[in-house]
């Protein structure tokens, strides 16, 4: 009842302060702003231009203006100020983000289409991400199961020709630069190309890393219905790995802080990729319009590391363990939809309709590590103890042997697979608006899922096939057009193989062949309203739950075990408050289960703000950011906690001519020791010290 009476509160308050509008505001023709709505250009994650006022979900935009603004580099930075997610270590390696409390490193998607190799995305190219909570297979098919997160690429754009480079440099001795051209080519063509290049550094001892993009688009009109974009895209990335300090007394220890626990020449991630993609959008009248888009890509990743795997507080020992993991990963991609609006009777009817095939094959195989102070053929031999000095030396034991460390050593080959999966998927949804201020929103997606894992160091291969459909319901109540109130339930699922198809798993030998997939649902209750037409304000009530298959440790049936259950509350303002004031706020409230244990990585309440500030002059501005993030549990049911922290940024920029623009952006500015998160028990990231980056833009 509390969560009704809230919304309705928001709801009203919503409904006279948009009342206040001038007739003048009111009457201006409706214009598709960036930010507004998702994937403007109507290539998208939702499939059709969808202003995030109608959508009954909660999701949050961040445009390339908001990334440069707030000096984001990364997804990760894009995360810790968007409410109901929060980051995961992911092993150093990886992009992981924990939605709603399901920790995921595969649930990316860019341009709509699935990326879910596990890498760190650059963000040179992109227009704007969207982060949507909540499980949500029709949109996303298998997967999505706490939520999903969208890059939207920059196109070209015809009748345009511009140029733009940022140059930046920190503290720490990173620098970066990107350029952005797009070339008028005529009057039914255009050229653009991003590229970027990055030098990385950090405050840890032995970080660095390069990163190199490069991605032309092509858009063609091909006739005054039809439009081809075509984009190519080079990624090369290599850094190294850092799985953080251990744990003591169930807090990290931060006598280590400044201690690296890795092999400092070996420690490394390595990532190149080919990723090609055509999209062909027609319009076939006033009131349809079809869109079909081909994505083929290739991935070449290879992850080798060591890291504390246990330390007794006290001891001055630890015991460290690693492996070398290469994965090759190529993807074939086809989407397409149909979008018709058409009346019936006194409805209208926006019917979204469409199919995907995706066909991948992954070959990964795994080394651990080879200590030569051990003897290969007993088990243990893939760890070692060593006393903690900084900075670490691994040649000689805690028991004083020499010692030396292999990664590729054929008698430490623990897993070698390939995987072949086919994924046919249809799905349909219909918009109805029942009234001027009632819409109905309902659909569902089928998918047919083949998985077969062919286990070559045991020579055995296991199979299986999932036909599942998820339905997606949600009925918005529109008292004005600048307020709605939403409810809806959406499902998903995921797959035996994992969000990395590995293996087939199931607690048993085969039994992941005869396991159903693990199902994943969501209800919410939600409010969103245009406190003007540049500041909106949205909250949510949801609760989503989990079931999952488990062995009954006699057969190959499966038994129902109430998986993930978590609750809770998101608050979002944004937009421009007045002439000189530009306000971001964020807050969630959440508690999570995982059967009967406290659930990892759930905060019970993280806050940000972000408040940009015009001064008189309006060439010179400042910004304050403030991020709050309250203590978790590292592992389920555990009793190692990640600290609570509380993080202040700031920015300033001046432009010193319409053209060009320096900024510096300060993170961390009271130096503060905070912990954000850690993959286990013994592999806590440290927080980045203080950092202040300068860049300039330059536009032509």
């Amino acid at each position: 009842m509390r969560q009704v009476l809230f919304l309705s509160l928001i709801a009203v308050c919503g409904f006279f302060i948009s009342g206040s509008l001038s007739a003048q505001d009111a009457e201006i023709e409706e214009v598709v702003v960036k930010g507004k709505v998702l994937q403007s250009d109507q290539v998208n994650a939702l499939k059709t231009p969808t202003p995030i006022i109608n959508v009954p979900q909660s999701l949050t935009i961040v445009t390339d203006e908001e990334m440069l603004e707030k000096g984001m580099r990364s997804i990760g930075d894009i995360v810790r100020y968007t409410p109901g997610v929060n980051t995961s270590q992911g092993e150093g390696h990886r992009d992981a983000v924990v939605f709603r409390g399901v920790r995921s490193t595969a649930d990316f998607f860019q341009d709509g289409a699935r990326d879910d190799v596990q890498y760190y995305r650059s963000l040179y190219n992109v227009e704007q991400v969207e982060i949507l909570r909540g499980p949500n297979a029709l949109l996303f098919g298998r997967g999505g199961t706490g939520g999903a997160l969208n890059r939207v690429t920059k196109k070209a754009v015809i009748g345009d020709s511009s140029l733009s480079i940022n140059l930046g440099m920190d503290s720490f001795g990173a620098f970066d630069v990107a350029a952005d051209i797009n070339m008028d080519m005529g009057d039914t063509m255009a050229l653009r190309v991003n590229v970027h290049s990055d030098t990385l550094e950090n405050h840890r001892d032995y970080y660095d890393g390069d990163r190199l993009g490069f991605n032309p688009t092509l858009r063609m009109k091909l006739s005054p219905e039809t439009t081809l974009d075509l984009s190519y895209e080079h990624i090369d990335h290599e850094r190294f790995i850092d799985r953080g300090i251990p744990t003591a007394n169930n807090v990290p220890i931060k006598e280590y802080a400044e201690i690296v626990f890795g092999d400092k020449d070996n420690n490394v991630h390595t990532v190149e990729a080919l990723v090609l993609r055509a999209t062909v959008s027609h319009l076939f009248s006033d009131t349809m319009k079809g869109n079909l888009s081909v994505t083929s890509n290739s991935f070449e990743k290879m992850y080798q590391n060591t890291y504390a795997a246990s330390h007794t507080a006290g001891s001055g020992v630890v015991t460290m363990d690693g492996y070398h993991d290469p994965t090759e990963r190529d993807n074939f991609i086809m989407t397409g939809s149909l979008v018709n609006e058409l009346t019936l009777g006194s409805t209208t009817h926006t019917i979204l309709a469409g199919f995907e095939s995706i066909e991948t094959e992954n070959s990964n195989f795994r080394f651990n590590t080879y200590w030569t102070s051990k003897d290969c053929s007993v088990s243990g031999y893939d760890q070692e103890s060593f006393n903690i000095t900084n900075p670490m030396d691994f040649t000689v034991t805690a028991g004083g042997a020499p010692t030396s460390v292999e990664y590729t050593n054929p008698c430490s080959l623990k897993s070698d697979t390939e995987t072949d999966i086919s994924v046919t998927s249809f799905f349909i949804q219909d918009q109805v608006d029942l009234t001027d201020n009632l819409i109905l929103v309902l659909g569902g997606r089928h998918d047919t899922f083949n998985v077969t894992v062919d286990d070559i160091k045991n020579g055995t291969t296991a199979s299986r096939e999932d036909s599942e459909f998820s339905p997606r319901m949600g009925l918005i109540f529109k008292p004005r057009d600048s307020v709605s109130v939403y409810y809806s339930y959406s499902e998903s699922f995921a797959p035996r193989s994992g969000e990395q198809y590995k293996k087939l798993t199931g607690g048993s030998p085969g039994s992941g062949e005869t396991l159903r997939p693990d199902y994943f649902e969501n209800t919410e209750l939600g409010v969103k309203v245009d406190l003007t037409s540049d500041l909106s304000l949205t909250a949510a009530f949801f609760d989503s739950k989990a079931d999952k298959a488990g062995y009954d440790g006699s057969s190959a049936e499966y038994i129902v075990q109430r998986g993930l259950e978590v609750s809770g509350m998101e608050l979002e303002l944004k937009g421009q408050v007045n002439d000189s004031l530009d306000l971001t706020f964020n807050f969630s409230n959440m508690d999570g289960k995982n059967g009967t244990k406290d659930a990892r990585e759930i905060p019970e309440k993280t806050a940000s703000l972000w408040a940009n500030v015009t001064a008189t002059n309006p060439n010179i501005g400042w910004a304050v950011g403030v991020m709050h993030q309250d203590d978790s549990l590292i592992k389920d049911g555990g009793t190692q906690m990640l600290p609570a922290y509380t993080r202040l940024d700031a920015a300033v920029y001046y432009k010193l001519s319409d053209d060009l623009r320096l900024q510096v952006n300060m993170e961390n500015l009271t130096d503060k020791l905070y912990f954000p998160h850690s993959h286990s028990t013994h592999q806590v990231s440290v927080g980045r010290e203080r950092n202040i980056r300068l860049s300039i833009s330059r536009s032509f």
